[in-house]
């Protein structure tokens, strides 16, 4: 069986592919343009590669998932069950944070999916009405009041979608700083047992001193008091 530092050691690993693979899959899906290679492309017509890109997310959060469920029964020392318990809660919220963004980003690229179709079936319906009688007029001015609105519908969600990624790679970066936090913690609770024992060593040297005093003190006052009598 692993043990509870590769275990852990592993689980990093995976969170900082997924908060990667997050960044990329966000703006691809909130319609930004961006490349690990940092060179621009456009991502909406490219749907096969936020597609492979979901399937690659979901399986590195199915593997966070079963390491994150394998700390608890791995080995770990008997002195740092309390470090070790605070290490699997937070890789849990981790987890569970990333798979929810996950499904976010991924509701969100349908729903603009949706709204791509509904648009074009819209256009498609006011083109094949252009060439027809006076009739149609107001068929199709109700259709391009119609599109003018889901248009800025769109820009209105296209706005709101570009704050909630700002504020999410805010988060994120905040996080990896109490993930760093977090390791330093559990670095200094192996070291703990040793800066413990030196602290009972200076309390009870500290202890003892004090018991030598006193009796000293103790013994001068009888003296001062047998001198004040006799």
């Amino acid at each position: 069986m692993a043990s509870f530092d590769d275990l852990r050691r592993q689980a990093e690993r995976l969170e900082e592919d997924i908060s990667a693979k997050l960044i990329f899959f966000s703006n691809a899906c909130s319609g930004k343009q961006q490349t690990f290679s940092g060179i621009k492309q456009p991502l909406l017509s490219t749907d096969n590669v936020i597609e492979s890109t979901s399937e690659e997310l979901k399986a590195l959060l199915e593997k966070l998932s079963d390491i994150v469920e394998m700390l608890p029964l791995s080995e770990m020392s008997q002195k740092h069950q309390t470090v070790a318990m605070f290490s699997i809660n937070q890789h849990r919220e981790i987890h569970r944070d990333y798979f929810n963004e996950y499904r976010k980003n991924l509701e969100n690229y349908r729903l603009r999916k949706d709204r791509e179709h509904l648009l074009e079936s819209v256009k498609m319906d006011i083109d094949l009405h252009k060439g027809g009688s006076s009739n149609y007029h107001r068929r199709t001015d109700m259709y391009l009041k119609e599109h003018e609105h889901l248009r800025s519908s769109d820009r209105l969600i296209d706005d709101q979608i570009s704050i909630a990624v700002e504020t999410r790679e805010n988060l994120l970066s905040q996080r990896n700083s109490m993930k760093k936090l977090q390791t330093r913690l559990h670095d200094i609770g192996q070291r703990f047992p040793i800066v413990n024992s030196l602290v009972q060593r200076i309390v009870i040297r500290k202890k003892r001193d004090s018991i030598i005093i006193g009796f000293i003190v103790f013994f001068c006052v009888l003296i001062l008091l047998f001198y004040a009598f006799h």
